[in-house]
């Protein structure tokens, strides 16, 4: 039996077992407008074969030994604006490399088959600390699998796409001459300026398909933190415009502190670059982590989350202008109320 397909079974019984002694622990499912939804690093799937969209968000999972291991929940929607759930539809296998909380899922749909982009996180330290510094502890990305965007989501295996030695977070896919890659942030706590690296998949992106490579550093960025001992690298999403250039969004700080979102794009249409960053932010307004989607009627949208603490994160969807060269914020179309 191949090893993948070995895996993927026992896993399924497992995941199985666990998200069933995990239901009750889930939230009640209700209806619910898109303000009253705490979410940081929304991602919106739309499905257009069901007519709806869904809606990815962590929730982790309270075992029956108290043990609290990571999870995914999904809210479905009409029309963006009322969501249904949560559901379950992952949490990480008890034998996973790590099974902390965690961050940043994305699903997609790639040749019939919905794929889990999720950060997963420990509390185990790989290094002696720093002083004044965040912890150095294990961080990764593994990408999972179902045959239904509701899931369940198995792993391939039980360790992580990403480099393991790598304090690594907010992978994403992409697809470019019939190769797909991961593009994915390594972490500043490790690296002082943060990274956006590529690293090529395997066809069924079950493991990497080869080493990874640096594509810019935060610190590129003219709106980004000046004279600062760091710089970070969050929510990275690919798009091509309809003049066929290829722009990446991703999240770092401005030098007033506030969570942002740039425009980088690739002076040769290609993924591997070389990238150079815009100057002017796309959104400035401490909110961040954004992704772009179609809606059902083929409007470009962007989803982010704002504000970026406190304990007030709401998603928040704007309509885009996608100008070619750049893309531009034309309003917001769900109104969050305050």
């Amino acid at each position: 039996m191949n090893k993948y397909l070995r895996i993927s079974v026992l896993s399924l019984i497992l995941s199985l077992i666990m998200l069933n002694n995990a239901s009750s622990q889930s939230p009640q499912s209700a209806i619910k407008d898109i303000s009253e939804i705490r979410i940081r690093d929304p991602f919106i799937l739309t499905d257009e074969a069901n007519g709806c969209y869904w809606m990815y968000a962590s929730s982790a999972v309270q075992m029956a030994d108290n043990k609290t291991v990571g999870g995914v929940v999904v809210w479905k929607s009409k029309d963006l604006k009322r969501w249904e759930g949560p559901q379950r539809v992952f949490q990480v296998p008890e034998n996973n490399w790590i099974t902390g909380n965690v961050w940043a899922p994305e699903v997609h749909f790639y040749r019939g088959i919905y794929y889990l982009f999720a950060t997963l996180n420990s509390d185990i330290a790989w290094k002696a600390p720093r002083e004044g510094w965040p912890k150095y502890l294990f961080r990764g990305v593994q990408v999972f699998h179902s045959d239904k965007p509701e899931g369940p989501f198995l792993p391939f295996s039980l360790k992580p796409h990403t480099p393991q030695d790598f304090m690594a977070l907010d992978g994403t896919l992409w697809v470019e001459d019939g190769q797909p890659y991961m593009i994915y942030c390594h972490e500043w706590v490790q690296t002082v300026d943060g990274k956006m690296n590529l690293m090529p998949l395997k066809e069924d992106l079950s493991e990497a398909g080869g080493g990874s490579v640096r594509l810019f550093y935060a610190s590129s960025a003219p709106w980004g933190k000046n004279n600062a001992e760091s710089y970070v690298t969050d929510g990275c999403f690919l798009y091509r415009t309809k003049t066929n250039k290829l722009l990446m969004i991703w999240s770092s700080f401005t030098p007033e502190g506030e969570y942002a979102i740039g425009i980088a794009e690739s002076s040769t249409g290609k993924v591997a670059g070389p990238w150079r960053q815009q100057e002017k932010p796309l959104f400035t307004r401490d909110g961040g982590h954004g992704m772009l989607f179609r809606t059902l009627e083929g409007r470009l949208c962007l989803a982010l989350h704002q504000p970026n603490s406190g304990g007030r994160e709401r998603a928040h969807i704007f309509e885009i202008e996608d100008a070619g060269n750049t893309l531009i914020i034309k309003k917001e179309i769900t109104e969050v109320k305050k």
